[in-house]
């Protein structure tokens, strides 16, 4: 049995944010922010946009992508560090809008950056295990509401977001043809500090702001997740070369081509997107997959990588056939 992917989806919202539209209080300019990140624009979450209607919305594409409805779905899964309430969960509001049959498992999973890579691995293991046969596994944020509009070193870095999969169990598909091959899931506690917020609703009852130690970041960006993606090829006897297309998280244009330089892949096979979609957290590896999907070069069986890191500090990489 073979856990394939079987679409893909995305959804952004409505308002783009070039860098020339950013406060002038923040004392930055477009030739600054591309020159240290190579971003662009963003899109933020206006008025009636949420992490929720985000993410129904890429689900939805999904399911129209996949040819089925939500009457197929066995369960959701979905990736956030920016729900739209403390609880219920936003896989819950997607059950509901969707109309994915009540009994139905919904639930979200945090781990920032890396979350989509989590998700990914929770529906793995369920689908491979028989408790689902079909599967929506989403990253979507409202990041520009975690923000501190004050701060140049991480306003300009962030935007809004979601993508979506169709997960699914496959008997009659060989692993060597197409499905998700292996994946790494991992995190060290003790690098906390490096990536976090200042409030939580046990601590100071509010969402808090974003901090981040940049150059601290960025080493470990580049080492984590250039290390987890070579663990998965040498165990299964691939090379850097042997794979098509790197689609990692879109945090920046400069720890892009470190990881590709430290893993010995050619840059063209790393797919970017940052400069139009800045840092969407969970959301930025489904974004890019998508947009990598709609350019008709991905083609049924070729091997694919994607990997993120965020806060906790998390990361991992799944090696996928496509």
């Amino acid at each position: 049995m073979s856990i394939v992917i079987r679409s893909v989806g995305s959804a952004l919202p409505a308002g783009v944010v070039m860098n020339a539209d950013l406060p002038a209080s923040l004392e930055t300019n477009d030739e600054w922010i591309k020159a240290r990140t190579g971003i662009a624009q963003r899109y933020i979450a206006g008025e009636g946009e949420t992490t929720s209607t985000l993410a129904i919305d890429a689900a939805r594409n999904a399911l129209e992508n996949a040819g089925i409805t939500a009457g197929d779905i066995d369960g959701i899964i979905l990736a956030t560090t920016t729900p739209d309430l403390t609880f219920p969960s936003v896989a819950t509001m997607v059950q509901r809008a969707l109309g994915v049959p009540a009994g139905t498992m919904a639930m979200d999973v945090q781990a920032v950056c890396a979350g989509f890579i989590y998700a990914i691995g929770t529906a793995d293991a369920l689908l491979r295990a028989g408790r689902m046969k079909r599967a929506l596994v989403i990253g979507a944020e409202t990041m520009s509401r975690i923000l501190n509009w004050e701060d140049r070193s991480t306003c300009v870095l962030f935007g809004d977001g979601a993508g979506a999969l169709v997960m699914e169990a496959d008997d009659t598909v060989d692993l060597d043809h197409r499905g998700i091959i292996d994946l790494q899931m991992n995190a060290d506690g003790t690098l906390i500090d490096m990536l976090h917020t200042d409030g939580g609703p046990s601590t100071t009852q509010t969402v808090g702001h974003l901090h981040m130690a940049g150059k601290e970041v960025f080493r470990h960006a580049v080492e984590k997740m250039s290390g987890a993606v070579l663990t998965l090829l040498d165990r299964h006897g691939f090379s850097p070369d042997d794979v098509k297309w790197y689609v990692p998280h879109q945090a920046n244009q400069r720890i892009l081509a470190a990881v590709a330089a430290r893993i010995g892949a050619p840059p063209e096979r790393f797919i970017s997107t940052v400069a139009h979609h800045a840092n969407t957290s969970a959301a930025s590896v489904p974004l890019a997959l998508h947009h990598l999907e709609q350019t008709g070069e991905l083609k049924r069986g070729d091997l694919m990588v994607m990997a993120g890191l965020g806060g906790g500090l998390a990361w991992g990489a799944t090696l996928v056939r496509w």
